[in-house]
């Protein structure tokens, strides 16, 4: 069976509303031999003629009577699929949203998401969970709609990304702390106990590799998984973090923060999303909103 040309739907639309091929070629912007033609392949199609001379004008047949409402209706239908999406109204919006992210996210930037969100589309519910890993598999199946984090090799080549905020590290040590007081020199940081974060076994990290030639090296006590776990073990001890600054404010609340004697390189939070969701106007909406709570431009 030939496949239809779905184009002569619009053609028998305008002409059945129309009722004058000069007029419907107007309307389409065609010439009036062109509009002939489409319809002379709408009567074949249709095994109908479909509209016929009655004195002076045309007059649809009785098929064609029949069809219109049902053309028309599908001519329209085929218009708002093909048109961009349009932002629904937020607040009758009923919609779940999952947010990958690191510890630190959601205390120090969850606050003001979640209640920027609740003014504005109060049905929506925000899902953070724990990002373990850099993979993208999660943002590429769907279980998740966007995540927070540094650009790594995991991340697949189709994903898209913002950045959100540069961020770098420093030290923390609980009030009253040696290094809380006096410039914190290379020899004085290395020579405290640390207590350092790595997600896997490899504990060295841009801090150990700039100590090295000066001499120096950390001593590590402890090695844990997660930043908030660093900076708990730090207010209760003698330890030394080194954490994120921006990543990690309301986690050090109550302790000494300094920057690090040496400059390990700065990095960049980024936001990141699957393309599938690139057009979706509410997803995009979310998105803008997680951009300016973190620059702090909402």
């Amino acid at each position: 069976m030939q496949t239809p040309d779905l184009n002569l739907l619009l053609t028998l639309d305008v002409l059945l509303t129309e009722g004058s091929v000069a007029r419907a070629a107007e309307r389409l912007q065609l010439s009036p031999s062109a509009m002939s033609r489409a319809l002379s392949r709408l009567r074949e199609s249709m095994n109908d003629p479909v509209l016929v001379r009655a004195g002076r004008g045309l007059v649809p047949t009785p098929r064609a009577l029949a069809l219109q409402q049902q053309v028309s209706q599908l001519v329209a239908d085929a218009k708002a699929v093909l048109q961009p999406a349009e932002m629904p109204n937020l607040e009758n919006l009923e919609r779940t949203f999952t947010l990958r992210t690191r510890e630190g996210f959601v205390e120090n930037f969850g606050i003001p998401l979640i209640e920027r969100v609740r003014q504005e589309a109060p049905g929506i519910q925000l899902r953070f969970v724990q990002k373990t890993d850099k993979d993208s598999a999660p943002l590429r199946d769907g279980t998740v709609d966007m995540e927070t984090g540094v650009l790594g090799r995991a991340v697949g080549p189709e994903v898209r990304m913002q950045a959100l905020f540069r961020d770098r590290f420093i030290g923390v040590v609980r009030k009253g702390h040696s290094l809380s007081d006096g410039d914190v020199t290379p020899a004085r940081y290395a020579a405290g106990s640390h207590v350092t974060v790595a997600r896997r076994s490899r504990a060295v990290s841009p801090v150990d590799e700039m100590l090295e030639p000066l001499g120096l090296e950390r001593r590590i006590v402890t090695i844990v998984s997660s930043f908030a776990t660093a900076l708990s073990l730090a207010r209760a001890s003698d330890l030394i973090a080194t954490v994120p600054e921006r990543y990690t404010g309301n986690l050090r609340a109550g302790m000494h923060s300094f920057p690090l004697p040496v400059e390990p390189p700065g990095f960049t939070i980024s936001l990141f999303w699957h393309p599938r969701m690139d057009a979706d106007p509410v997803h995009r909406w979310l998105r803008g909103c997680v951009r300016e709570i973190c620059t702090g431009s909402a």
